[in-house]
């Protein structure tokens, strides 16, 4: 019986406290402490939402308060909007009578979206503050934003609803074709370094035209998003050696996502797809950044595609997947995939000079270059491998084989290493990895020392004078300045840089 006393008593207790909603406040005096005095939105395109930012606010009294207002400074007109505690408030703008406990806190989460017209003409700045309270307890939080002007292309929108798509292997996907009388844009085939350029599909080169990148141009990709060059059509990136870290000079393809924490984030975008029969492709001093397959080149039209000075990073699949495919590359870097930094497949011909290949992504099934001459579910299923040769390059990584060799035999495979530093398992009993007695296809191999990369999470993959790879060159083999426009000393030393002091 007095158990179940007990119970009662305990139920009501329990009912007396859910039913109360509120508590003994006294005003807030302006004592709040917060998290931060300044919140910076870091870098928006005009009218593009930005990412929510967080700002804790601390009651550290041993009074439960209650503040009158937390408001934007702008109130109802601010482009900032924010959420107190997970209330909306007016519009996003003003809140009145907020409860916080002694020594507790709260959350406010704040975003904008805003245009160029917004922001100060002389920095593009927008600003705005969050208020709490009024009078003698006003307390202020900074807000500020940067707003970068750009050039937007994406999909036609028809009166009957639907969106303009592109027709790619008998399916049709979010596109357009780039137009060089755009009656708003002008000539979409000519990226200028004016403007930024985001871009929303696919964006394709037209059949017979070419699509041109001037130096210092920047080009941002939505998710899913690309660029497709297609049959008979070219791409012309006329990039050029910078000479500071903005790499001004050079050509940039990233995702859309400006903030710091996006940098290195893999797979934000699509590829930029080289097509079956695209031609006369030329690519120099480009930067690609976190997409899904940097470069994917198909079998083009006998045309060798030109890539030189070009720089690749944080892929979530390839750097560059070439499928029958003929390149000549220098002074290439590509940084972390998360299956292959170079995929030369389904034959094809291919030559790389004073290039670094690393692949340091968490996954045991990742390396830094596969070659092979066949593909599953094609017909044919085999093709001729005519030339995979690499001189003077770097092929490195956090696993034991970063080299990766497969053929088929009733096709060509033919492969050859020059003066390279390779990561390969030393014991292997594959006739086709032994680098030391096989002098058909390896000449003056560094096996499995250390290149000594500068900061490989930085994607600095620069070496100095105690690298394995300094000196190690043939001067046959030179590419006079590396991908940074430095003369290189002979004997040249391997990879795409010339040898520097690092920083101490």
């Amino acid at each position: 019986m007095r158990a179940f006393s007990l119970l009662f008593f305990i139920g009501i207790l329990l009912s007396i406290c859910s039913c109360r909603s509120d508590f003994e406040t006294v005003a807030s005096t302006g004592d709040l402490t917060f998290s931060k005095d300044t919140i910076y939105l870091d870098t928006v395109f005009t009218n593009i939402g930005s990412s929510t930012y967080r700002l804790k606010v601390y009651n550290k009294s041993k009074n439960d308060i209650s503040i009158p207002t937390i408001k934007l400074a702008n109130g109802l007109n601010s482009k900032y909007r924010m959420s107190v505690d997970g209330m909306q408030g007016s519009s996003g703008k003003i809140f009145n009578n907020v409860n916080l406990l002694a020594n507790d806190s709260l959350y406010i989460f704040i975003e904008t979206t805003a245009s160029i017209t917004d922001a100060n003409p002389n920095d593009f700045l927008y600003t705005d503050q969050i208020e709490f309270d009024s009078g003698t307890n006003l307390q202020k939080v900074e807000l500020v934003t940067l707003i970068q002007d750009a050039v937007f292309l994406y999909p036609k929108r028809f009166a009957d609803g639907t969106t303009e798509t592109l027709p790619v292997d008998d399916e049709k996907i979010y596109g357009f074709y780039l137009d060089e009388d755009d009656p708003i844009n002008g000539n979409e085939l000519h990226f200028t370094n004016t403007k930024p350029y985001v871009i929303y599909g696919y964006a394709a080169v037209p059949a017979g035209k070419t699509a041109v990148f001037d130096a210092g141009s920047r080009v941002h990709f939505h998710a899913n998003s690309g660029l497709i060059v297609s049959n008979s059509a070219s791409l012309n990136i006329n990039g050029a050696a910078s000479t500071s870290t903005k790499l001004e000079n050079e050509v940039v393809f990233e995702g859309d996502r400006l903030e710091p924490g996006y940098n290195d984030v893999p797979g934000q975008w699509g590829t930029i797809w080289l097509t079956n029969g695209s031609t006369n492709n030329k690519i120099n001093h480009l930067t690609i950044k976190n997409a899904t397959i940097g470069l994917l080149i198909q079998n083009n039209d006998g045309t060798t595609v030109s890539i030189k000075n070009t720089q690749i990073y944080d892929s979530s699949n390839y750097g560059i997947l070439a499928q029958t495919a003929k390149i000549n590359g220098e002074n290439i870097v590509i940084n972390t995939a998360g299956l292959a930094s170079l995929a030369c497949t389904y034959g094809g011909n291919y030559k790389f000079t004073h290039s670094t290949f690393n692949n340091n992504w968490n996954s045991s099934s990742q390396v830094a270059v596969a070659i092979d001459n066949f593909i599953t579910a094609a017909i044919p299923e085999v093709k001729d491998l005519t030339q995979a040769t690499f001189n003077n390059c770097i092929i490195y990584g956090s696993y034991t084989n970063e080299l990766s060799l497969r053929k088929k035999t009733t096709a060509a495979f033919n492969y050859q290493f020059n003066n390279c530093l390779i990561k390969y398992d030393a014991t292997s009993t594959n006739p086709d990895y032994q680098f030391a007695t096989d002098a058909t296809h390896y000449s003056a191999i560094i096996l499995n020392l250390s290149p000594k990369f500068y900061n490989i999470n930085l994607n600095k993959l620069n070496i100095d004078g105690n690298s394995a790879a300094f000196a190690k060159g043939n001067s046959a083999y030179l590419i006079p300045t590396d991908i940074l426009g430095k003369t290189r000393a002979t004997p040249p030393d391997l990879g795409a840089y010339q040898s520097m002091e690092f920083p101490k």
